[in-house]
This record gives C-alpha cells, sequence and structure tokens, in this order.
C-alpha cells in the first residue's frame, strides 16, 4: 500500500501555482511646459539676390563707379557751378590745373562743367534707348512666344530681317532724313535727343525680342500657367501674372547691355558730327572737337574718352553680376 501510494504521488504532475500579479500600466508622463521656439523668418528673394551678386567683387565695384558717375553729373552743379560756354581766350588750351582741374579747350572753356553737362545728356541717352528697346522688345518676345501659329515665325522673320540690316549706315539714313523735321516740332536740343533715342532704340530691340520669346516658350509650359489656365486666366493675365514675372530676370541683364550699347552708339553719332550741335558738349562731341589737339592738348580727349571708358565697362561689369545673382541655377 506504502509503495503504491508513493507511486502514485510521482506520476502526478507537479502544477505550478500561477502567481497572479497586477498588470503593469504606464502613467502618461506629463511634460514640463517649456519656452516656444522663435520661428525662423523667411528670407526674401531680393536677400538672396543680393548675397549672390556680392559674390562678384567686380560688379561691386562697377556698381560703385556707376553710382559715383550718376551723382557726379547730377550733383556736379552744385560744386562746380562754371556755365559751360564761359570764354576765356586767356586759359585756352590749358592743361589740368586748380582752376581747371581737366584742363580747358580751345575757346577756354572749362572741361570739367562741360564734362558734367555731356554726363547728364550721354547718360540720359543711354537709359532712354534701353527702355525703349526694353520697350518693343518685350511685345514683341511676348507675342511671339504666346503665339502657336503664324504670329511667331512672322515676328521672328521680322527681327532677323532687323538683325541683318547694318545698324550704322541706318543710322545715319534715318539721321539725314528726319532731323530738321524733328528740330521743328521739339526744338534742337529736344529734337536731336527724341531722334538719337528713338533712332537707337528702334534698332536695339531684336536680342531682347529674342531672349523674351526664348523664355515665354519656356515657362508658357510650366504647371503654375497651366494651372491658371484651367481656372480660365485669359490671355492677358497669364502674361502679365504669370509668365513675364518670371522672364523679368534675363531682360534686366539685357537691358544693361543696352545702356552701355546706346552711350557708345550716341557716342559714335557725335563723335561723326551727326549727333547733338556743337554747343551741345556730349562727351562723344567733347572727343569730336579734341580730335585736331592731341598734340597739344591730350587732356582734352583722355577725360571724355575715359568716363566713356569706365561707363561702360562698369555697366557691362554689373550686367555680369546682375546675370550671375538672377540665374536660376544659383539659388541655393
Amino acid at each position: 500500500m506504502a509503495g503504491s501510494t508513493l507511486a502514485s504521488r510521482s506520476a502526478e504532475p507537479l502544477l505550478a501555482e500561477p502567481v497572479l500579479s497586477e498588470p503593469l500600466t504606464a502613467e502618461p508622463v506629463l511634460a514640463e511646459p517649456s519656452a516656444a521656439l522663435p520661428l525662423a523668418k523667411p528670407v526674401p528673394p531680393s536677400a538672396g539676390t543680393w548675397r549672390r551678386f556680392r559674390r562678384h567683387p567686380l560688379a561691386v565695384a562697377s556698381a560703385v563707379l556707376l553710382a559715383l558717375v550718376v551723382v557726379a553729373v547730377l550733383a556736379g552743379p552744385l560744386v562746380w557751378p562754371l556755365a559751360i560756354d564761359d570764354i576765356d581766350f586767356a586759359a585756352q588750351l590749358q592743361g589740368p590745373s586748380w582752376a581747371h582741374p581737366f584742363g580747358t579747350d580751345d575757346l577756354g572753356q572749362d572741361l570739367l562743367a562741360r564734362m558734367i553737362y555731356g554726363g547728364r545728356i550721354s547718360l540720359a541717352v543711354g537709359f532712354a534707348a534701353m527702355l525703349v528697346a526694353t520697350f518693343v522688345g518685350i511685345v514683341i518676345g511676348s507675342l511671339a512666344g504666346m503665339s502657336r501659329k503664324l504670329v511667331d515665325p512672322i515676328l521672328m522673320w521680322v527681327t532677323d530681317l532687323f538683325l541683318s540690316l547694318p545698324q550704322l549706315p541706318l543710322l545715319l539714313l534715318v539721321i539725314y532724313l528726319f532731323r530738321d523735321k524733328l528740330k521743328e516740332v521739339f526744338g534742337v536740343e529736344g529734337g536731336v535727343f527724341v531722334m538719337i533715342v528713338a533712332v537707337i532704340g528702334g534698332l536695339r530691340w531684336m536680342p531682347v525680342a529674342r531672349l523674351v520669346r526664348a523664355q515665354f516658350l519656356t515657362i508658357r509650359e510650366k504647371e503654375f500657367v497651366d494651372a491658371a489656365r484651367s481656372v480660365g486666366a485669359t490671355w492677358w493675365s497669364q502674361v502679365v501674372g504669370e509668365i513675364l514675372p518670371n522672364a523679368l530676370g534675363p531682360v534686366i541683364v539685357a537691358g544693361t547691355i543696352e545702356v552701355s550699347a546706346a552711350i557708345i552708339a550716341e557716342s559714335t553719332l557725335s563723335f561723326l558730327g551727326l549727333g547733338f550741335p556743337p554747343d551741345i558738349p556730349t562727351w562723344g562731341r567733347i572727343l569730336f572737337d579734341a580730335k585736331d589737339h592731341l598734340d597739344v592738348a591730350a587732356n582734352w580727349a583722355f577725360f571724355p574718352g575715359a568716363a566713356i571708358f569706365l561707363t561702360v565697362l562698369s555697366i557691362n561689369f554689373v550686367g555680369d553680376g546682375l546675370r550671375d545673382a538672377l540665374d536660376p541655377r544659383s539659388m541655393s
């Protein structure tokens, strides 16, 4: 009996009593209130453009030089109030001195005063001709870029036709034909100014038109233009509100080049004696008057030549800096 009892006890399985434990519950941990982090202010696009422009040291130096030239020709009469037509035969063909920092011409007229006066005209012609060329180029380029039928090839044919024309002979022809008529309408100085600006601007719009057309052909296929078109935007709204603002970067760069080209064209016409009359001293006209006295008064030709050279060079470098600053590939 004892053995059977032991055997039965050993045969019974040993059952482990379950250990009851309370379920673990994670209590929520309340984070202590902390000060809100300040949000970074968005950087405006103009700040990025200025930052990229400053990476071009020649462009920055040229912008400063161009600003000094503009301030000098605008505020120069306040500092140097000599008249441009005061004749002093006792002081003719003098070199630079304290009384005449740039010297005098063959009539004893002060060259600094005449340079300041002529600088205003040369810069005005350059910027006005640039506005005319840019406006005409934007109109023709946008019409060609938005057209999908016959308008585009016709406008590009006209553009190529104007590009193939020799500009200087055409300038001379237009001046000979319309100079007297414009003088009767706008006066001597105003007529010559309108004529030169219209002729130079009317013959410099072709590069701008081709550039604007290329920009329009690319931008008009973008998603935001399709979205504006899908909600019923008119042709005018698409051009003015969507496409043109995104195409102005290269146009601005081209406009700076047009300013320098217009200044050179005006100086060329004045040097040839076909620009402003002799009593209106533009930089090109001063060079024309000095060409017969280079051996005795080299300063007479040096200062207007240096003014044209530095102004055109600074404008070109500013254009290079704007091209780099407005390039979408460099926006980062």
